[in-house]
């Protein structure tokens, strides 16, 4: 019999859309249990909500190698399409300065190139 998934392993394979393994120590026990298992998952904002906003944050913040996670993410889970990631860096660009939506930008036209070519291939 298969050991069950733990909630937060779960929660985690869900938001990034592949199955990841469980891993020893501190750190990923409480990123799997508690950002995962609790934060992720608490009533009141979807998952893409949480996204959207996980996405400003690090926008925000210059977390670009994070950012590209969680933009390939959402595009490949079908949360946002071509125009949404176009709009959310229009919309930054406002809140977060040009140079970080430059970089945005640039991010996200690489993305959508990609997925092209992966589905044209």
């Amino acid at each position: 019999m298969m050991p069950e998934i733990p909630p937060g392993l779960a929660k985690m394979n869900e938001v990034y859309g592949w199955e990841s393994g469980d891993f020893p120590g501190d750190f990923f026990a409480v990123t799997r249990d508690h950002l995962f298992g609790e934060i992720w998952t608490r009533a009141g904002l979807t998952t893409e909500q949480r996204r959207l906003l996980l996405i400003g944050a690090l926008a925000a913040t210059g977390k670009h190698d994070i950012l590209d996670i969680q933009l390939d993410s959402a595009y490949r889970l079908g949360e946002l399409d071509d125009a949404a990631l176009r709009e959310i860096v229009i919309f930054l660009a406002h809140y977060c300065g040009w140079p970080t939506a430059a970089t945005l930008n640039g991010q996200v036209e690489k993305l959508i190139a990609k997925h092209r070519k992966d589905t044209n291939d």
